[in-house]
C-alpha cells in the first residue's frame, strides 16, 4: 500500500466520525423500536419483519457495487456466509427476545460484551494467541457484566440477562466467522445474503409463533428494517475511511442514546452499580478493539 493511502486509512476525519456517530444513532433507534414491538409481539416475528423490510435497502446497496451482483453472488463463499448468517441471526433473535426483561441501555451494554467473548473464541476458532492484556480486559469486562446483572439489582430475574448473553455469544461467533469468509466477498453482498437468509428462516418460524400485527406495528417494524440497514451502510463507510481501533470509542455512544430513549419512552433509570458495570464493559471492549483493530459493532 502506498504511504499516502496508509496515512489516509489511519487518519480520523470528520467524515468518518460523523458516519460512525450517525450509525450508532441508527442502531440505537433500531433497539428502541425493537423494544417497543417486542413488548407486544414474539421475537421471531419482530426478527422476520426486521429482515423483510431490510431486504429492499440491502438490495439497492448491492446494486451500487462496481461488480455485477450476479457475478458477486456466483462467487460467494456460501458455506462461510451461511455459518456467519446463522450466528448473526441467532444473535438478533435472542437480542429481541431479551429486550422486554432488561432496561434498554443495559441490554445494549450486555450485547457489546460480544467483543470480550471474541477474545476467548479466537484461540479456538482462529488459532490466535490469548495475550495477558486480552485476558485482563476480558476479566474486567465480565466483572462489569456481573455488576449489570447482579442479583437484587435492576433485574427481577436472570432470564433477560441470560438471553442477552446468549445473543452476545452468537454475535461473537459471527464476528469470528467474518474473519474466515473469503476476502473477495464484499460487505454489501454479505449484508444482502444475511438479510435474505434471515427473512426465509424466520419466515418459516411464523407457523409456530405468530400474532397478526397492527398497521402501526408494521410501520414500526418497517422503520426498524430501514434504520438497521442505514446503520450498517454508515458503519461500513466509517470503517473504509479510518481504522476500526480509532473509531472504537465512538461505537459505544449507542449506549448513551439507549439510556436516553429508555428514560424518555419507558421511564427507565440506571442504578450506580449498573452504570459502573456498563463503563467497565465499554472500557475493556474499547481496549480490545484498539488492540485488535477489528471492525466490531452492534448487531442490528
Amino acid at each position: 500500500m502506498p504511504a499516502s493511502a496508509s496515512t489516509h486509512a489511519s487518519s480520523l476525519s470528520l467524515g468518518s466520525i460523523g458516519s460512525i456517530l450517525a450509525s450508532m444513532f441508527c442502531f440505537a433507534v433500531v433497539d428502541a423500536l425493537a423494544k417497543t414491538v417486542s413488548l407486544q409481539y414474539p421475537a421471531n416475528e419482530v426478527t422476520f419483519f426486521r429482515m423483510l423490510f431490510g431486504l429492499v435497502p440491502a438490495f439497492l446497496l448491492c446494486c451500487r457495487g462496481s461488480r455485477p451482483l450476479s457475478d458477486r453472488l456466483r462467487n460467494l463463499d456460501v458455506k462461510g456466509q451461511t455459518a456467519r448468517a446463522l450466528a448473526l441471526l441467532g444473535a438478533s433473535a435472542l437480542f429481541f427476545a431479551g429486550l422486554p426483561y432488561v432496561p434498554l441501555s443495559e441490554a445494549v451494554a450486555l450485547a457489546y460484551s460480544e467483543t470480550l467473548i471474541v477474545i476467548l473464541l479466537a484461540p479456538l476458532m482462529l488459532d490466535e494467541r490469548l495475550t495477558s492484556r486480552g485476558a485482563g480486559a476480558a476479566i474486567v469486562g465480565f466483572l462489569g457484566v456481573l455488576l449489570v446483572v447482579r442479583p437484587g439489582g435492576a433485574q427481577s430475574s436472570w432470564l433477560g440477562p441470560a438471553i442477552l448473553m446468549g445473543s452476545a455469544f452468537c454475535g461473537a461467533v459471527s464476528i469470528v466467522q467474518i474473519k474466515r469468509i473469503r476476502a473477495t466477498d464484499d460487505s454489501a453482498t454479505t449484508v444482502l445474503f444475511f438479510t435474505a437468509m434471515g427473512a426465509v428462516i424466520m419466515g418459516c418460524t411464523l407457523f409456530f409463533n405468530w400474532r397478526a400485527p397492527s398497521g402501526d406495528a408494521l410501520l414500526v417494524m418497517a422503520a426498524l428494517g430501514v434504520f438497521a440497514t442505514a446503520g450498517q451502510v454508515l458503519m461500513t463507510a466509517a470503517f473504509r475511511r479510518a481504522d476500526a481501533g480509532a473509531l472504537a470509542p465512538y461505537n459505544y455512544t449507542s449506549i448513551v442514546w439507549a439510556a436516553l430513549f429508555g428514560y424518555l419512552l419507558w421511564g427507565e433509570t440506571l442504578e450506580l452499580l449498573s452504570v459502573a458495570g456498563i463503563l467497565m464493559i465499554v472500557a475493556s471492549a474499547i481496549a480490545v478493539a484498539v488492540r485488535r483493530k477489528a471492525p466490531e459493532g452492534p448487531l442490528a
